[in-house]
């Protein structure tokens, strides 16, 4: 067996199910993303439903073929086994292995009722139609779960985020907390970038809310956590990343995407 049949074999074990969806389902999902996909701008970013009970994308938004070239008929017939084809091969093995980290967190880890409430990100470079690869960044959300709470459809919205450069493959879990919050709790570089993984997800909420222009004060106000306790947490980033300022700091973590 070939190395690439192995990895869609292993891609195809993460997501396997005996659940079987109804098409009701799936067409109420499709009406709402048409819906949206009617307004959305020609812009960066594109959506993707995925139904991993088939291993197929029933539907994609109007700016996958804009940005991408590729077939949306494709996505539909031929599902997994047309997308991951075109994945940069370099990422591809590095890119399942993450998939199947993150199924493996979120159902050994995460209770069943609290899965609806995750958002999953990670990047990749895929192949456009033109043979040219681009960075792609997915937040990834659960919309359908089986009887065991495994996530079997998913909407993911992607943004193309760079020209084909290698960067480090990335994925983080965030869960809406109780104070209606995002708060991260599953970071990992699969690039083995070393000093990236020293960041902790507590450490990473902190960095997330600076990018957004946070005060120390408010950060602590948004995480329940004293103001002395922030600019601690402030001091450890920059000295683990070996940076300055905060500006320094800001400007990494957008970079590497450390949030």
């Amino acid at each position: 067996m070939s190395g690439k049949n192995s990895i869609l074999n292993i891609y195809d074990e993460v997501f396997s199910s005996n659940h079987v969806l109804s098409k009701g389902i799936i067409k109420q999902h499709i009406q709402k993303i048409k819906e949206l996909d009617q307004v959305l701008p020609h812009n960066s970013s594109f959506f993707i439903l995925t139904n991993t009970t088939f291993n197929n994308f029933p539907f994609v938004s109007l700016n996958f073929q804009r940005h991408l070239g590729l077939d949306p008929e494709k996505m539909k017939t031929e599902g997994s086994r047309y997308w991951l084809s075109q994945v940069h091969p370099d990422d591809l093995p590095v890119w399942v292995n993450m998939l199947n980290d993150l199924m493996q967190f979120t159902m050994t880890q995460i209770k069943p009722e609290k899965r609806r409430y995750l958002s999953y990100t990670w990047n990749f470079r895929v192949r456009k139609s033109n043979g040219k690869y681009v960075n792609l960044y997915e937040h990834q959300s659960p919309m359908e779960l089986d009887e065991d709470g495994k996530p079997i459809v998913g909407l993911g919205h992607i943004t193309v985020i760079g020209n084909g450069d290698e960067m480090p493959i990335k994925a983080s879990v965030c869960i809406l907390n109780d104070e209606n919050e995002y708060e991260t709790i599953y970071s990992r570089n699969y690039s083995g970038l070393a000093l990236i993984e020293e960041i902790s997800n507590r450490e990473r909420d902190i960095i997330r809310l600076l990018v957004l222009r946070k005060s120390s004060k408010e950060i602590a106000q948004l995480l329940h956590i004293s103001r002395h306790t922030v600019d601690t947490h402030r001091r450890n980033i920059l000295k683990k990343l070996n940076l300055k300022s905060t500006g320094e700091m800001v400007a990494y973590a957008q970079l590497h995407q450390l949030y």
